[in-house]
């Protein structure tokens, strides 16, 4: 058996397997070029998050205070958090890695893009990392400091959209002008005295 097989690999190796010649090259797949979002400098540079992604950096956080508060409840029997829980979640919520999270572009848009955000794009590049968690963090922590754990504690056992209506929409909120995730309208000049 060993002689008849080292022979027909042999004679395998020196006239090709010829599929090739019988059947032609394989059909080669569409190519597609997709390109990564281009950035401007102030998305790549400034330590604030722009303007015109504020209204899903706002939604991707209040998604994963929502997720790590809910989490914590749910090991404690979906009782509610005692003050030093929630506060040490909410702290562990906004210094997380934000890895996941990163931008863009769709329909010639740029969003945001990662867990609990609408509009993910699978045929898209997204760019993750640099400053997007960095941003995200900062963010997180300014909610955080601006609104008071008790408050956000409160409004996510009302449940998510109160959550989400309580850091992202309202007068100052990231999501109060415009769509989500787009531009502010511009500002209304004021008359000068």
């Amino acid at each position: 058996m060993r002689p008849a097989l080292a022979a027909w690999l042999a004679l395998g190796l020196l006239v090709g397997t010829g599929a090739e010649e019988m059947c032609g090259d394989p059909p080669s797949a569409p190519s597609r070029s997709i390109p990564a979002p281009q950035l401007s400098p102030e998305e790549r540079l400034s330590p604030h998050m722009p303007e015109a992604l504020r209204c899903d950096a706002c939604h991707a956080i209040a998604f994963q205070i929502e997720e790590q508060l809910r989490r914590a409840e749910g090991k404690r029997g979906k009782k509610a958090l005692s003050e030093s829980d929630y506060v040490e979640v909410l702290e562990r919520s906004c210094s997380q890695g934000w890895e996941s999270y990163g931008v863009q572009e769709l329909d010639g848009e740029k969003r945001l893009a990662g867990p609990g955000l609408p509009g993910q794009e699978p045929m898209s590049v997204m760019v993750t990392g640099g400053p997007w968690p960095g941003r995200l963090s900062k963010m997180c922590h300014g909610y955080v400091g601006e609104r008071g754990e008790a408050q956000i504690y409160g409004a996510h056992r009302r449940g998510p959209a109160a959550l989400r209506d309580l850091l992202c929409h309202g007068d100052k909120g990231a999501c109060a002008h415009g769509k989500a995730g787009g531009p502010a309208p511009p500002k209304a000049l004021q008359n000068e005295l």
